[in-house]
Parts: C-alpha cells; structure tokens; sequence
C-alpha cells in the first residue's frame, strides 16, 4: 500500500493462531483480542455471520444478516438455514452440508462460493461466502459451520447483462 491509499497496512498477524494452534505469544506484541473485542468485531462487520450447529439450525446472525436476508435475529436464530437456501438448492445444500458434519471436511475451506439465496420477501440474492468449520479443543468432526457472506445481486445482475449482450453482438444482433 503506498502512502497515497492511506498510509500503510496493518499488520494483525500477531492475532493469528501460531502453529500449535494458539493465539501467538511473541514478546513485546499484542495479546490476542477478548471474546468482547470478537463480538464486537461480528456485530459491526458489514459483511453478514452466519453460524449453523451440526443439524443445519442457527446459532448466530449478525445484524449484517438482518439487512442481507430481511430477517432480524429474533426471527432467525433456532431455525432451518432452509430459511435463506432457496427450495430448487435445498436437497444439495443438506447433503452437501451432511457430508462436511460427518466427515469434518470440505473442499470449500479456502474458496468463495456464490450461490442463490432467498430473502424474507421472497425475492432471489445472489450471494458470495466463504465457510469455516467450527470444532471444539481435540474434536475431529465440526460442531458448527460459520459463514461471512456478502450480497452479490448487483455484481452477477450486471455480469448476466454483459454476458447477454456480448452474445448479441457475436450473434450479430447488435446492442438493445
């Protein structure tokens, strides 16, 4: 980052796990942020949290979620993700989602997904994530799955126009 895109980067490496798996203890840096500072973090993040136990039931939406999907948290923790996953998806999303749970991986660890979702009105989303599996101290098997989503609905409309009037051009039809 040069100084003309604001200064330079920060660096939170420190709040990385080390190797062994706990938050880094190097001298003379910070300590790993407080579970306050987290919720803090999820709570104001604009992109939204989405966390499921091993049954597929929510456990955690943050107000991010509220405004992505139309759903305050009230309304959303303790059901179904089957109130955002559209019906058409629904049998991949659960046996995709079984398989993760028992097996404890998913090729989706490092990867942005995007896919369909629904929100409360009814209306099609297209959404962008990415997964985390959540396990407890020594557990092999996820005892949950969280997920930062984003709204993509602008971006894929735009790229779904693109693509139809690229395809009119080389068909020769010209622009609308």
């Amino acid at each position: 980052m040069t100084d003309d895109e604001g200064g330079e980067a920060p660096c939170f490496a420190h709040l990385l796990p080390d190797e062994a798996g706990g938050p880094s203890e190097r001298p003379g840096e910070a300590r790993a942020p407080s579970e306050a500072d987290l919720a803090q973090l999820v709570g104001q993040l604009a992109d939204a949290v989405v966390v499921a136990d091993a049954e597929g039931t929510i456990t955690l939406w943050n107000p991010a979620a509220a405004r992505l999907f139309g759903w305050p948290a009230g309304q959303a923790l303790g059901r179904s993700l089957d109130l955002i996953v559209p019906p058409r998806y629904r049998d991949r999303h659960w046996e995709g989602y079984r398989r993760v749970m028992a097996t404890g991986h998913t090729r989706y660890g490092d990867r942005l997904l995007e896919v369909p979702a629904l929100h409360r009105e009814g209306h099609r989303l297209s959404i962008a994530f990415t997964v985390t599996l959540l396990r407890r101290p020594g557990a092999d098997r996820p005892h949950a799955i969280a997920a930062v989503v984003r709204d993509e609905t602008e971006r894929w409309q735009e790229h779904r126009r693109l693509t139809e009037e690229l395809a009119r051009l080389r068909a020769g039809a010209g622009p609308d």
